[in-house]
């Protein structure tokens, strides 16, 4: 009765009825699926999270898997509308302004190698995907399954690439994360 008073909508069975009419027909309809259930779960006390956590737990192995796409962006062209996260890594010297580097995007091992190099760049890495596994592991508890990690650099084909590249190697060590990397603005330009 909670949970359908709390959404403020009627139970589908009560018709003209109450609410406690509709359920009390919904559980005479479901009575011969209950008495050949293996498994009951009372949810009487439970939220729709609480009992997401239950199902999960009885019948899928692997549903605490988080799906974690890190996509590197341009600010140029406006932040991704999906991002849980966004990052900046405008902070590091730009590749762009190195004659031996323009043409060549954050995938190209010298641009990485370049990027990846900076002074405090290790030191980031290390603090930010830390501190993103404590946010993941709050997705998780919330049932939260997919999430977008959004790294961002002026036109998203140097410093972001490079960037999203390793967070994204780092973060695909973990067991309970399925790690996809996209590269939204590469090649845009």
């Amino acid at each position: 009765m909670k949970r359908f008073e709390s959404v403020r909508r009627p139970h589908p069975l009560q018709a003209d009825g109450t609410l406690v009419d509709g359920i009390a027909k919904e559980r005479i309809e479901l009575l011969p699926i209950r008495e050949s259930a293996d498994i009951i779960f009372d949810t009487s006390d439970s939220n729709v999270h609480q009992l997401t956590n239950r199902v999960a737990e009885a019948f899928a192995a692997n549903a605490q898997t988080l799906k974690l796409n890190v996509m590197s962006f341009g600010f140029k062209y406006g932040l991704p509308a999906d991002a849980d996260l966004v990052t900046d890594a405008r902070f590091i010297p730009n590749p762009h302004w190195r004659e031996d580097l323009r043409a060549k995007t954050g995938n190209d091992e010298e641009v990485s190698v370049y990027v990846l190099a900076q002074p405090g760049v290790q030191d980031f890495i290390g603090s930010y995907t830390d501190a993103i596994r404590h946010v993941l592991a709050g997705y998780r508890t919330e049932n939260k399954r997919f999430a977008t990690l959004a790294i961002g650099c002026t036109g998203g084909k140097h410093r972001s690439v490079a960037m999203a590249n390793k967070i994204a190697e780092l973060l695909s060590n973990e067991d309970d994360i399925k790690v996809t990397v996209s590269h939204r603005d590469l090649g845009r330009e």
